[in-house]
């Protein structure tokens, strides 16, 4: 970090994520922004969350009230490639038709198996971008994956858990994420923990935090034995009226393994702070509550390997100048999940 550097200052128009002059080579955490979104079934916009969020980021103090100062172990995001908005662009031009009429036929195939394709393609970029983090040596850095729709972090998970064996994936979501390959497509949002059951082997278990809004498959399956344990709405609002969300935190987190993964859908937190959100449900985490999970979580000792952020949309059209209520909470939750991830 620059000798002259003022954490108290403003910041610049042109600074980096959260107003910091880091460089990959001296920051421990680095973020990727994936600004993909072609599998959105419901509302549009989260492509935009990763540059919103970048330029909400730039006006928040750097001292932080529970977590200090998460800035002084540097952040570094790596610039929004073009590529992953172009295969936005092509994916979502044949996703598009497809999700308007309820999901692709037969007749779809050639369709569907180029955007799956693109999947690959997304899944691998990411992954690589995960894996040399994890491999630096001595110092591995702590990666960030900053979408997009939930589709994006497979890679992300798939990298963390070929790295460290046994991780467990902490998912904070409205929903289950657990269908096949929803409305035809393989790497679909809403299919994204059935991919990681199905295909990354080194996951022990799934913790889902927030789940409201599922359908019948996703409950029976979670019903039965499972690696996933979900704490539903009732769940939460019982530990909210009685007292104990608190209680509930730490021994929900208590039981998982060393090494973590945590995959934050912004739609787990109550629609009032992410209006704009793919598929926003009543209900939900309140800030408060949120921020009792994340203070557990860093006393708790475990290692967060990697984690990603996504769903934040700032509305379909865009906001260059991140003054969106979404993106203002989203850039606000990620510093305090970076915060989290650092040991207490």
């Amino acid at each position: 970090m620059p000798m002259d550097f003022d954490p108290n200052a403003a910041s610049g128009a042109d600074s980096g994520l959260f107003g910091l002059p880091h460089g990959p080579g001296d920051a421990a955490i680095h973020v990727l922004g994936v600004p993909f979104e072609a599998t959105t079934s419901y509302r549009g916009g989260t492509a935009h969350g990763p540059e919103a969020v970048l330029a909400a980021s730039r006006q928040i103090d750097l001292f932080d009230l529970r977590f200090g100062k998460p800035y002084e172990s540097g952040i570094w995001m790596a610039p929004i490639e073009d590529r992953f908005h172009a295969w936005n662009t092509a994916a979502r031009a044949l996703t598009q038709p497809l999700i308007e009429k309820g999901g692709a036929e037969d007749a779809d195939a050639a369709a569907v198996a180029r955007i799956n394709e693109i999947g690959d393609e997304i899944n691998a970029s990411v992954r690589a971008f995960f894996d040399e983090r994890l491999s630096g040596g001595r110092e591995p850095k702590l990666p960030v994956l900053l979408g997009g729709d939930h589709s994006t972090p497979f890679g992300a998970i798939a990298a963390c858990a070929d790295r460290y064996p046994g991780l467990a994936v902490l998912q904070f979501d409205a929903h289950a994420d657990l269908r096949p390959a929803f409305e035809g497509f393989r790497w679909s949002h809403a299919s994204i923990m059935h991919n990681v059951l199905q295909e990354i082997g080194n996951v022990s278990k799934i913790v889902q935090v927030g789940i409201r809004d599922l359908c019948e498959q996703e409950y029976e399956e979670l019903r039965g034995p499972s690696p996933v344990t979900a704490l539903f709405e009732a769940d939460l609002d019982s530990a909210r009226f009685e007292g104990r969300t608190r209680a509930l935190a730490r021994e929900t987190l208590s039981g998982l393994p060393d090494d973590v993964y945590i995959s934050f859908d912004i739609d787990a937190l109550d629609p009032t702070l992410c209006p704009n959100t793919g598929t926003p449900v009543p209900g939900g985490l309140r800030w408060d509550e949120l921020m009792v999970w994340l203070e557990e979580l860093r006393k708790s000792g475990k290692r967060i390997v990697g984690l990603d952020l996504n769903e934040v949309s700032p509305g379909p059209d865009g906001d260059p100048e991140g003054t969106s209520w979404d993106a203002i909470v989203g850039a606000r939750l990620l510093y305090r999940l970076m915060g989290a991830a650092q040991s207490a």
